[in-house]
């Protein structure tokens, strides 16, 4: 028999879920999307981030969560903890995003090649 599910982590993962929708559409929607005027210039505070450091933050981010389900499964093979389901969660967040940094990334190449077959 499984053991019963715990709704309050599962609300409190939906209304985390939902601040981060809120704020990135309060991010989006507040953001300037003049290109700058030059490579070298200061980013002000109002400007919209650049990509370049909104890939890395993705990145690290995503690093940090395949990092945490390293960890959590080293400590439940050590026997440090014997929740498995908070392992498997964890395991199933970093193949989710992972999987989704790989789908950004081909999206990316393909938007590359079909930029670069365009004729001049």
């Amino acid at each position: 028999m499984l053991p019963p599910v715990d709704t309050r982590s599962v609300l409190a993962l939906r209304a985390q879920i939902l601040q981060h929708s809120t704020s990135l559409s309060q991010i989006v929607a507040g953001a300037d999307l003049r290109p700058s005027s030059g490579a070298g210039e200061a980013q002000s505070p109002t400007a919209a981030p650049r990509f370049d450091t909104a890939m890395a933050d993705a990145l690290k981010s995503v690093s940090a969560v395949q990092d945490s389900a390293s960890t959590a499964s080293a400590a439940y093979e050590r026997g440090d903890t014997h929740d498995l389901a908070s392992v498997m969660i964890a395991r199933q967040k970093a193949s989710i995003a992972f999987e989704a940094t790989l789908q950004v990334r081909n999206k990316l190449l393909t938007a590359y090649k079909d930029v670069m077959s365009m004729p001049l």
